[in-house]
């Protein structure tokens, strides 16, 4: 066994690939907010080899953060030359390699240290994977400048709590020293990410400096982007797994899918890497990709979480074997979700789908539906009741995704169809366990969060799916429930 640094890196070459590039050669680019699994496993690796190539070495990444995780991170990465060990599983294979983009990580909740180093004319771009809960929006998408610590970061804009804070403290730094902006990069599941971006850091320092406000909505560039790579957390398991078949020792590696894909607008004020040299496309427009990504693949992740989860499926491959689970997704994604998908230049919708299936059904990747069924108040929103809504407007019938929406309400009463207790994962888990209860006499009160389901509540037809979906599976379980919906009597 190997413990992994930059002295054992000719050991490890044993078992795995390494860079093949100096990694003392390489200089910072790019300070990255929320160095987490998905961070090492997408943006790291496109960097990683573009650096392979012999490219753009002056691009490396330094990360960022404020929160007692990311001090966690930044220790268990510190320990070992900030290398990391990416496990990629295919069905049918499994390979490493380790990759070295990353050259440091700031003192964590060290405000003056990352505002300096923001305000380095070396650094162009500052990315970030925060979760979609990072971005102090509402269920419309729009910046809450209310939150407190939003508002605690515009009455001390010189020392700064939040992402967002920090963000403009930088660029309020360069502005001064009358430096070019570098570019924000958001590389979060969120629809228009960039615009979500955009409003954030425009709407912290709108409360400080509405002056610095407009001059960042001229001088900065916010591209929007469409990443996509399933990436489960890092237990002891994987930890193990990666002792036993390729004898590294990590501290914290990632496991992965073999595929990966990023979209990226074209849109940066002070340069890029040349990263469509490795597999990124970049185009004008990233809607059409984004709105196929989040309604399809992230879509299909919700619908397929509640019902597994209620039937005790643990394993999100396990779901996919399950023929009523797998023939609900079919149909939910085939009649309501894939038909209201505007079309994507040079992509056949139902071909995507179906590599979707061939992904979720990898066994080595042991995703969890626990993982899939977190932040459903944030991921519901965004990934589902768009589709409802668009459907709604199209005047669509909408039996299959109001039945994902009183899963998702039957989940939070509690206990699985067997009894067991299910443990939530959601910020709002209090208020939507105590509204579950109560749907199930009154299916109104689960839809009474505005904040959650907005204009599809006031939706007719779709409480009256919702209710009689949500009646069937207290009283019928969910299996008999999704057979139902299989046969087309589900809304009878």
């Amino acid at each position: 066994m190997t413990k992994l640094s930059l002295a054992t890196l000719k050991e490890v070459s044993a078992t795995a690939a390494i860079p093949a590039y100096d990694r003392s050669q390489l200089s910072a680019g790019i300070v990255h907010f929320g160095v987490g699994n998905f961070h090492r496993a997408h943006q790291a690796v496109y960097l990683d080899d573009l650096f392979n190539v012999g490219e753009d070495h002056d691009w490396a990444i330094i990360g960022a953060g404020m929160l007692p995780s990311d001090a966690s991170m930044r220790e268990k990465l510190a320990a070992q030359d900030f290398l990391t060990t990416v496990v990629e599983q295919d069905n049918n294979a499994t390979s490493a390699r380790v990759t070295g983009p990353m050259i440091d990580i700031l003192p964590v909740g060290d405000s003056k240290a990352i505002i300096a180093k923001l305000s380095d004319p070396a650094i162009r771009i500052v990315s970030m994977t925060i979760t979609e809960g990072g971005y102090f929006i509402d269920a419309s998408g729009k910046f809450n400048p209310a939150h407190p610590a939003i508002v605690a970061d515009g009455e001390n804009p010189n020392e700064p709590k939040t992402v967002f804070g920090l963000i403009v403290a930088g660029l309020n730094a360069r502005k001064d020293k009358g430096l070019v902006s570098f570019t924000v990069m958001s590389c979060d599941n969120i629809p228009h990410n960039g615009v979500v971006a955009t409003n954030a850091v425009v709407g912290t320092a709108r409360l400080s400096d509405p002056d610095l406000a407009d001059w960042i909505k001229a001088n900065v560039a916010f591209p929007n982007a469409m990443v996509d790579r399933i990436t489960p957390a890092t237990g002891q398991r994987e930890i193990d797994l990666l002792t036993d078949v390729f004898s590294i020792e990590d501290n914290w590696p990632v496991y992965c899918e073999e595929f990966k894909q990023w979209v990226l607008e074209d849109k940066f004020t002070a340069g890029r890497p040349a990263l469509e040299k490795v597999g990124v496309t970049f185009v004008p427009d990233v809607t059409p990709y984004e709105h196929m990504k989040i309604r399809i693949l992230n879509g299909g992740h919700a619908a397929i979480a509640y019902p597994a989860a209620l039937m005790d499926i643990h394993f999100v491959h396990d779901s996919m074997e399950d023929p009523l689970i797998r023939a609900f997704l079919a149909k939910l994604e085939n009649e309501e979700i894939i038909p209201i998908v505007p079309p994507v230049p040079n992509t056949v919708l139902k071909d995507y789908f179906e590599l979707i299936e061939h992904r979720l059904l990898n066994p080595k990747i042991a995703d969890t539906i626990p993982r899939l069924a977190q932040d459903g108040s944030n991921r519901q929103p965004k990934f589902i009741l768009p589709s409802t809504l668009d459907n709604l407007a199209a005047g669509r019938d909408i039996v299959g995704l109001s039945l994902v929406s009183a899963l998702w309400c039957r989940y939070f009463a509690g206990t699985t169809d067997s009894g067991k207790e299910i443990a939530f994962n959601d910020a709002s888990a209090d208020r939507l366990h105590k509204a579950a209860l109560e749907a199930k006499t009154n299916p109104a009160a689960f839809l009474a969060f505005d904040d959650i389901f907005g204009e599809v509540a006031k939706s007719e037809l779709f409480r009256k799916r919702f209710a009689h979906a949500l009646k069937t599976l207290w009283e019928k379980g969910t299996r008999e429930t999704l057979q139902l919906y299989l046969d087309n009597k589900l809304a009878d």
